[in-house]
């Protein structure tokens, strides 16, 4: 394989060399944007799921599925949910040679198939709190570029829908997804930002939206999820109502958080460095690969007691790989680095003498960890691994912000900016025109970069109502 294209100057070009040389996804689809989800990247997103639904069902949480089609009579309800999503659905309008009755649309994301059923079964308030979840896939119509996890039309996808008693439940909701996703990210090793998207760019429908987005370098960011609060905007169109204690009819107030496949493509963008990908230990497809370096002198020792270690990690619950094949042990190494397994564990002659193996983490550092207690320290070498990656993913997420005091300060900034702004529209793209970008919004808690609250909004200079934002470049 070349050398793969330096990271910081041409991050695309990166990204795409590591998932297409990781072998995480296969592009050659017959449909543009629609992906193939090799074993090795199979792999990754099986255990990203698997994080996901941990911590939505800890939150009380059930998973449901519903079907993929979505009658028009349906999705022409909600009348702002559709001109959201009118340009980009995929239509079905035959069944086999016959014209359909009713136009099917191709699930864009699930309100208008799920509400509907929702109004059944909610009828009372002991019907509520409805908190379900599913991970199924979506599909719009992408007109940009796609790329592998990132942008694509087929999209893996996870969305909760809830239904609440009312506001305030609706409200604490939304701060309880905010949490699960805090857990899923120290999981991931990856910091973000929550960040309540200005009116003109919320989820359409929406009465507010919690974006969750992270930095990429170069001023650039990455939205990988999103919270949002709905009111009553869908529960009205549909009819979800239930009967309150008083008697009363009452329409519920819903929620929803959604996450996808651009969740990897984040893990790949913020850890991977000029070796390839870097997986954290909760997703790597493998946590230990265990590579045995043959010794004419020492037979097959090195081998032997490779596969005992292989096993008694696998035996011990880890996702471990032993790589007896006959490639030369550096081609190995290389070849392990690329697909970012986080421990690799050697087994040569002299280690396979003194009842040792050596321990390499993903990023460079290196041990001899003793066969007796190995499955114990195997464990505490990956624990560590982890925080040292957390570690270096937070210096370069602190390093990705800076305060802007004048709208010359957004031209051409390699970071995104912090700055003062009213809350008004019309300063709001002011602020967009001059970093060639996105108004980001206003980030919920504490704004990355500390300092007092702003006194002045950074395009008209009001001093009324001004806040944080954030502004710059979504990828």
């Amino acid at each position: 394989m070349a050398e793969l294209p330096d990271k910081r100057t041409q991050f695309i070009d990166w990204y795409l060399a590591v998932v297409e040389e990781a072998g995480l996804s296969d592009k050659r689809y017959g449909v543009k944007g629609m992906n193939v989800w090799t074993p090795y990247g199979f792999r990754a997103r099986r255990n990203l799921d698997s994080v996901m639904v941990r911590e939505i069902e800890a939150t009380g949480s059930q998973a449901v599925e519903f079907p993929a089609l979505i009658p028009e009579t349906e999705f022409a309800k909600e009348k702002e949910h559709i001109q959201g999503f009118d340009s980009e659905v995929y239509w079905v309008t035959k069944g086999g040679s016959s014209p359909l009755d009713v136009n099917l649309v191709l699930r864009p994301t699930s309100e208008t198939a799920m509400y509907p059923v929702f109004a059944l079964w909610v009828r009372s308030h002991q019907d509520l709190p409805l908190n379900v979840y599913q991970i199924v896939n979506t599909f719009r119509y992408e007109t940009k570029t796609t790329r592998p996890f990132l942008r694509v039309r087929e999209i893996h996808f996870f969305e909760e829908h809830t239904c609440q008693v009312d506001e305030a439940a609706a409200t604490a909701r939304v701060a309880s997804n905010l949490a699960a996703f805090a857990r899923m990210a120290e999981a991931f090793a990856l910091p973000f930002l929550a960040v309540r998207r200005p009116d003109w760019d919320k989820f359409a429908g929406a009465y507010y939206s919690i974006a969750l987005d992270i930095p990429l370098g170069g001023g650039r960011t990455l939205q990988i999820g999103s919270v949002h609060h709905y009111r009553e905007n869908f529960s009205g169109p549909y009819g979800i109502r239930y009967e309150a204690v008083d008697g009363s009819s009452r329409l519920v107030q819903q929620t929803t958080f959604g996450l996808s496949e651009r969740l990897l493509g984040a893990i790949l963008a913020v850890h991977g460095d000029r070796k390839g990908a870097v997986f954290p230990r909760a997703v790597a497809p493998f946590e230990v690969v265990v590579i045995p370096v043959p010794s004419s002198s020492a037979g097959d020792l090195p081998q032997r007691t490779a596969g005992e270690v292989a096993e008694r990690l696998a035996r011990h619950g880890l996702r471990v790989h032993l790589d007896a094949g006959p490639e030369r042990p550096g081609a190995k190494y290389y070849h392990w680095e690329l697909l970012g397994v986080p421990l690799r564990l050697e087994v040569g002659a002299r280690e396979a003498a003194a009842r040792t193996v050596t321990a390499v983490t993903r990023l460079g550092l290196k041990s001899s960890l003793p066969m007796d207690g190995l499955e114990e320290q195997v464990v505490a070498a990956l624990a560590g691994f982890d925080r040292a990656l957390a570690e270096r993913a937070l210096a370069e997420f602190r390093s990705a912000f800076a305060l802007a005091t004048s709208l010359d300060e957004l031209r051409d900034s390699a970071v995104v900016r912090q700055l003062g702004w009213c809350g008004r529209e019309e300063c709001g793209h002011r602020i967009e025109e001059a970093v060639d970008g996105g108004l980001l919004g206003v980030p919920e808690g504490k704004p990355p970069v500390e300092a007092p609250l702003p006194g002045t909004c950074i395009v008209c200079g009001r001093t009324d109502g001004v806040r944080w934002a954030l502004a710059g470049r979504p990828l």
